[in-house]
């Protein structure tokens, strides 16, 4: 297991979308995702893809926010993802990036998606979700494809340093950098 090197806004990694896996259940992509749950806690984060540790695979790792009674967080993995939105609605929030350090930005995302994805044990995973878990998915699955939050942003007026936001609205506990 190691900490892997997270790559940063303008370069070409993060800007094209990532192959697809051909073997899920593979050593090295376990191997792969080992290391980018270790990276993803050790930066701390909430989410992480493949791309962002310079590896053009469709490969993410993210926590779910705290669910159940006792609230618990998930680690999902997912090889290969998709997802769709579930109606139209949406929300802006503020979002960061461990790829785009420092900055927070206003990202309009849809509130509720169906996302699924082939686990490392191979098996599929088909979920329907809202809120910040929706949140969460569709910023680690826009890096598959080659986007960064700030691409997402409807004015770039609302893209701030993190210690400057303070001026515009408080930071809520389940926004950290994803």
């Amino acid at each position: 297991m190691a900490i892997l090197k997270i790559a940063r806004m303008g370069h070409p990694v993060l800007a094209r979308p990532a192959d697809s896996v051909p073997d899920p259940t593979a050593p090295e992509i376990h191997d792969l995702i080992r290391d980018m749950v270790d990276t993803m806690i050790d930066a701390p984060g909430q989410g992480l893809a493949a791309p962002q540790v310079h590896v053009s695979l469709r490969v993410a790792v993210f926590l779910t926010p705290p669910e159940g009674d006792p609230p618990q967080r998930e680690l999902v993995t997912l090889v290969n993802p998709s997802w769709q939105s579930v109606g139209e609605e949406q929300d802006i929030a503020w979002e960061g990036c461990l790829s785009v350090p420092g900055l927070r930005g206003l990202v309009p995302r849809y509130t509720h998606i169906r996302y699924s994805g082939t686990l490392p044990d191979g098996s599929r995973l088909d979920r329907e979700v809202g809120g910040w878990h929706a949140r969460v998915v569709q910023h680690e699955l826009d890096h598959l494809d080659g986007i960064l939050y700030p691409q997402r942003m409807d004015d770039l007026k609302d893209l701030v340093f993190e210690s400057e936001l303070r001026h515009r609205a408080p930071l809520q506990p389940e926004e950290r950098e994803e």
